[in-house]
């Protein structure tokens, strides 16, 4: 009798629990269901501008940040509870289950396809390349600066572009360090160097920060190309592995948004431009490598 008592005990307190709303391995339904009857989803966003980042007034915004918001609203989930994180929590967290989705800067990799569910790209980002006004190297790619030797280029100190420069043979002494990309804009403005390179949507934010006089953008830009594969990404949303459904829902939205020309200007706020709209490309395709 007292093996018995316990056990009914037991059942007893489980099916209490469950009745007080506690989630009890999946009993709740799918995420996509608990957010739409709740009315909020909790988002992860890697803390980086011009992604996701807290405005001089306190509030969360960024390019992610409000295409997630439309994106959602159009779904009938009325507000986002945005949770700034260090980009590499974004996918233990979100397998843990702290957030319900996470976004901003991730670009969708065969590796990273192996761990969530990515929707299709947002946008993509790749080089971009500032000169003197006029251009008058004639530099369009980094082709044409392995192939003028009297060209030097300013680089942020660490950058990937450093690599990226090297990779394509341009020559060391070619290459001019700086400690931040207000220093490499300078060394352009000064006519230490005669190019500068940084990817595209933080060419033109630092730009609109520190100004063009004398300088412009090269806007028929050549993205290079490394051991056959082009060194853009591709940026997307990513759902558990087990929300396909909510990522299919995503999807269809942010295909409207393309279509109705809302998601360009959503990425023209935060400094990306046409070129940065991300295609026909999907993260089948992308997953593949």
């Amino acid at each position: 009798m007292n093996w018995f008592f316990k056990v009914a005990l037991a059942f007893v307190l489980v099916f209490s629990l469950a009745g007080c709303g506690l989630d009890l391995g999946g009993a709740s339904g799918s995420t996509l269901e608990k957010v739409k009857e709740e009315g909020t989803i909790k988002v992860g966003f890697a803390n980086e501008k011009p992604y996701a980042y807290r405005d001089e007034n306190g509030k969360v915004t960024g390019e992610a940040v409000e295409i997630s918001r439309e994106i959602f609203k159009q779904m009938g989930i009325k507000e986002i509870d945005p949770v700034l994180t260090d980009f590499s929590q974004l996918i233990p967290g979100l397998k843990a289950g702290r957030f319900d989705v996470i976004t901003a800067g991730m670009y969708i990799t065969p590796e990273r396809c192996k761990e969530v569910t990515f929707a299709n790209p947002e946008y993509q980002i790749g080089e971009g390349l500032a000169v003197k006004k006029g251009n008058p190297k004639n530099l369009h790619s980094y082709e044409d600066i392995v192939s003028k030797k009297d060209v030097k280029v300013g680089v942020m100190r660490g950058g990937i572009e450093v690599t990226y420069l090297k990779d394509m043979e341009v020559k060391e002494g070619q290459i001019k360090l700086y400690s931040d990309q207000p220093s490499v804009v300078q060394a352009l403005k000064s006519g230490r160097v005669d190019a500068i390179t940084m990817t595209g949507p933080s060419l033109r934010d630092v730009l609109q920060a520190q100004g063009t006089d004398g300088i412009e953008i090269v806007e028929d830009f050549k993205q290079p190309v490394i051991e056959g594969k082009s060194v853009v990404g591709y940026g997307a949303a990513a759902f558990r592995k087990d929300d396909r459904e909510f990522q299919q829902k995503f999807n269809e939205e942010l295909e409207k948004l393309k279509e109705n020309g809302k998601l360009l200007k959503i990425l023209q706020k935060f400094n990306f431009a046409k070129e940065n709209l991300p295609g026909d490309h999907t993260q089948e395709e992308l997953c593949k490598g």
